[in-house]
């Protein structure tokens, strides 16, 4: 078996694995340690915006968060606990980027090639990429031109000088929300180029006192309630907003207009800081410090738009020039349809990206029609916004998990979900999107495609658990392994690389 990357996901599958006493796997990893999100963006002032006790595996509680919500070295360092613990390094491959995967026919398992011309073969392949890869640049004339330094956020460059630099800032999501305040202290001056602006709540978080860590140790249970508590309380107030009725959501509204005002008392800057969409359709940022370094004095809010970048400026559709010594783009991913970063090539030579071309599309968000034995974690309409995505990341992997076994116990070389359960399946998804904030909402980032959602989870996550709680061979077509006695199909599908 053979599973792309060792990010959360990843490494959620692997140690699941483990624990049902499967062994004979690979873990593919582009970088050189593991993590995904958690150790590629290593910005300044990043910080998770869930819980940490929710943002965690719920088999592996932990006393070490020192925060409520936990920084960017505190969860990859979490990370690599859990897998030193459960054994799982010595089944990672690092500096294995994976170029392309083929299935074959003859043998019912999968080719998968890297760019480094290594080859490995594998009854099941599981892609765990995530879809927040790829940093987006930003279209913008002349980016290309510019002759100071120029990094994404999630490419943050730590050996670039910001003290005593002016710097502009382009974006005003949840990364440049937080990088904002972290680097407006040290600059010279900071343009920060808002496009549009996101709703914005307090924080509430808090440290995590040394004596309370050390009671959690011995009582555990005390993490699991507030876990639990967490959980009801995101999942029916603030996701019952996103999906049935919306004005739960208005005191959500309410106190991000409060918080506005009270933190810029001008209303010059507070009216260009007010969105004019309905909370929820976009991120919304968490922070307390955020809005405040709008108002330091070496700081400017940019709402013209971005027309040129020139060697050493910015110009803005006003006419200004900004002269500036570094650009930092903080301007988001550009999500991948399904969690698949690399060539997929299934039975008759058909190519995963020209299945997707009008929008990606999966049973369960994990397995996709006419590719047999390949499974999604983190596949279309499987993210949700109101929780953390660490559940929907456990139900896809007791899920594949679930699936394996099936294949094992009955000997199964293949298994392909029926076409016509796909589609009635994402009939039903994409209807209940009809009358939720995402689709009526005309900035909700979710739908790539016209009428299209193929990111979010129209529901709520104990449902999707529940779905996903067993393996239902029954809407796959199956194919039995005709290996020789006494040789089992996953000795035959055995890893070989």
């Amino acid at each position: 078996m053979l599973i792309v990357g060792v990010g959360l996901s990843g490494l959620a599958l692997a140690i699941r694995l483990k624990r049902a006493r499967v062994d004979d796997f690979v873990l593919l990893e582009a970088g050189d340690e593991l993590g995904g999100t958690w150790r590629d963006n290593h910005y300044p002032g990043l910080v998770c915006d869930i819980e940490s006790c929710l943002y965690s595996y719920s088999f592996e509680p932990t006393p070490r968060w020192t925060r409520r919500f936990a920084p960017q070295r505190e969860i990859l360092e979490y990370l690599k606990v859990c897998a030193e613990k459960h054994d799982i390094q010595r089944h990672i491959r690092f500096n294995s980027r994976v170029a392309a995967a083929r299935f074959d026919e003859r043998t019912s398992t999968w080719e998968v090639m890297t760019t480094d011309h290594r080859r490995f073969r594998a009854r099941v392949l599981v892609s765990a990429c995530g879809g927040l890869v790829q940093p987006n640049t930003p279209d913008i004339p002349g980016l290309e031109r510019f002759e100071g330094p120029l990094f994404h956020t999630a490419r943050f460059r730590h050996d670039v000088p910001l003290r005593g630099k002016t710097v502009a800032v382009i974006g005003t999501g949840a990364s440049a929300a937080q990088v904002i305040p972290a680097i407006a202290p040290i600059v010279r001056k900071l343009h920060v180029f808002q496009r549009t602006p996101p709703w914005v709540l307090p924080k509430p978080d808090r440290a995590i006192p040394s004596w309370k860590r050390s009671r959690a140790r011995v009582v555990s249970l005390l993490q699991r309630a507030e876990r639990c508590a967490l959980y009801w309380r995101k999942e029916l107030f603030v996701g019952t907003g996103f999906l049935l009725v919306q004005r739960l959501l208005k005191p959500l509204e309410a106190s991000a207009r409060k918080h506005l005002e009270q933190r810029v008392p001008n209303a010059a800057l507070r009216a260009r800081l007010t969105p004019k969409y309905a909370i929820g359709c976009k991120r919304v940022v968490l922070s307390n410090d955020y809005l405040p370094a709008l108002l330091r004095t070496n700081v400017e809010l940019v709402t013209d738009r971005i027309t040129e970048i020139r060697a050493g400026s910015i110009i803005t559709d006003d006419g200004s020039e900004r002269a500036v010594d570094v650009i930092i783009a903080a301007t988001g991913f550009d999500w991948t349809d399904g969690s698949v970063s690399f060539d997929v090539t299934g039975p008759g030579g058909r190519n995963l990206r020209d299945v997707w071309r009008d929008g990606a599309e999966a049973y369960l968000g994990t397995a996709i029609a006419g590719f047999p034995n390949l499974f999604l974690l983190l596949g279309p309409n499987t993210w949700v916004g109101h929780t953390s995505m660490v559940l929907m990341i456990e139900a896809q992997a007791r899920y594949i998990q679930r699936a394996i076994e099936t294949m094992r116990a009955r000997n199964l070389a293949r298994v392909e979900v029926r076409s016509d359960v796909q589609a009635a399946y994402n009939r039903r998804v994409q209807g209940r999107f009809k009358h939720t904030l995402w689709a009526t909402e005309r900035d909700s980032w979710c739908r790539k495609k016209p009428g299209k959602n193929t990111a979010r989870w129209p529901g709520y996550t104990f449902e999707y658990r529940w779905r996903t709680r067993r393996f239902d061979a029954a809407a796959y077509d199956v194919v039995v392994d005709d290996a020789p006695a006494g040789q089992s199909w996953w000795e035959r599908g055995s890893v070989v690389g």
